[in-house]
């Protein structure tokens, strides 16, 4: 006999087996007969193309006994509330109940793990700590979002492809649409890979078998159907679509999306506040390179908190590096929560130079490389704190590097639509008062 959760007033209720049930659909049916070397499912949001891929290393793990399995993001801290929500919720929680599969921590020498009765391991890991995950050999790997990866990413991965236990080894991703020209959709194009199309209705959650909404679906798509722009035409309609009138088309995420590395104590910081409630509060922590350089080191990107709230956050971040003080803080212009900031934190602020349109042009240029082909603004890949799961429900920007290939032109004006630009918003602050006109000194309170 074993234990099972139930819904009942009794918490726990004895069963014979515990079984897991899984109906595939569309392109998440197809990957279960495909062999080929790279499977991509490409589709917009919410149409099952992770479950379906983790459905099918979990399966491979248990008719394979000693295969080698392994579960990877651009960034392992992101893992925590994508797939592994989803592997745990979904796909292997009878079998962690019933003990046939445990999570194994890690050591200095092994990455975590999910570890089999029969031998089988699925390792979990980013490509930001690639050491232990790639000093191993595989025989099927998930790669979520691969539109994150650079291609040499992908190139790397397929090296490790040789564990040998199954018949045949295999790499499954999944993506959302990005710009036409992303390099994943020129590879299905040249037969680099092969890539399959996921529709909302391949999702049983969201979708009946006769085509109708479940009531769940109805407020999914209803939460899909109130974005705008290129976050639509990608995320609600399936388009590789490149934005309309987009202001930064210099921003390139392969080049200024970077790798976490420690920051020199005497390398100067600022900070850069947009606040708000409703719409997320933005603190940006900054630092600039001997070269120039400007590097987002970190951030807080957070709906429905007060000030005093973010000063506390903001306080145990500091404290916990021993950071030093910035050189100088830039906020926008609420003037009670700039008090409100000041009292909580003891620190004055500068108000944000509003010179909108030069603030845009010099932020492009920083774009771009310099004389030496050197990178002039960087944003590190986790420097978000804090995943706001709100925003991230209602496919929203979680972070100013999500925020930036959204940030457009107002059709026929020379100012920024007023849609999630609070992360443009406090970044253009920092260039202003850096580029345009120079840097000042904090006061202090």
């Amino acid at each position: 006999m074993l234990l099972t959760p139930t819904s009942g007033p009794k918490r726990w209720a004895k069963v014979d087996k515990l079984e897991h049930r899984f109906k595939a659909r569309g392109a998440a049916h197809e990957i279960f007969a495909r062999r080929d070397g790279i499977i991509v499912l490409a589709g917009p949001a919410g149409t099952g193309k992770s479950r379906g891929c983790l459905e099918k290393l979990h399966m491979m793990a248990l008719i394979n006994p000693g295969m080698q399995g392994l579960i990877m993001r651009r960034t392992a801290t992101s893992l925590t509330s994508s797939a592994l929500k989803t592997w745990e919720r979904d796909v292997v929680p009878e079998a962690m109940l019933d003990g046939s599969v445990r999570f194994y921590g890690g050591s200095a020498r092994l990455p975590p793990a999910y570890m089999y009765k029969n031998g089988s391991s699925i390792a979990i890991g980013g490509m930001d700590k690639p050491i232990k995950v790639m000093s191993r050999e595989y025989d099927v790997a998930y790669l979520m979002e691969l539109t994150e990866f650079a291609e040499d990413h992908l190139q790397a991965m397929t090296t490790r492809m040789r564990s040998g236990i199954m018949s045949f080894q295999q790499i499954l991703a999944d993506c959302n649409p990005d710009h036409p020209t992303h390099w994943v959709k020129q590879s299905a194009a040249a037969g680099r890979l092969v890539m399959l199309n996921s529709h909302h209705r391949d999702n049983p959650r969201y979708f009946n078998d006769d085509g109708s909404m479940t009531e769940q679906g109805a407020q999914y798509m209803a939460r899909l159907d109130s974005l705008v722009g290129v976050r639509r035409l990608r995320l609600r309609d399936g388009i590789w679509a490149a934005s309309e009138g987009v202001i930064y088309d210099g921003w390139d995420p392969s080049r200024h999306l970077v790798d976490r590395f420690d920051v020199p104590k005497h390398w100067p910081r600022y900070w850069s506040i947009d606040f708000g409630h409703t719409h997320p509060f933005v603190w940006q922590d900054w630092t600039q390179k001997p070269d120039g350089c400007l590097v987002l080191v970190r951030e807080i990107y957070m709906t429905k908190r007060l000030v005093e709230d973010h000063c506390e956050k903001i306080k145990e971040l500091v404290s916990a590096d021993d950071s030093p003080r910035p050189q100088f803080i830039v906020a926008d212009h609420d003037a009670e929560d700039r008090a409100t900031f000041t009292r909580k934190m003891g620190y004055g602020t500068t108000p944000a130079h509003k010179e909108v349109k030069q603030g845009i042009e010099a932020f492009a240029l920083r774009l771009r490389s310099d004389g030496r082909g050197r990178n002039r603004l960087e944003i590190m890949r986790d420097a978000c704190v804090e995943l706001d799961q709100e925003l991230l429900d209602a496919k929203k920007p979680t972070c100013t590097a999500e925020a930036i290939p959204g940030y457009i032109w107002a059709p026929g004006k020379e100012q920024p639509v007023k849609l999630d630009d609070d992360g443009p918003d406090a970044a253009r602050y920092i260039v202003s008062e850096t580029d345009l006109h120079g840097v000042t000194s904090v006061r202090w309170g």
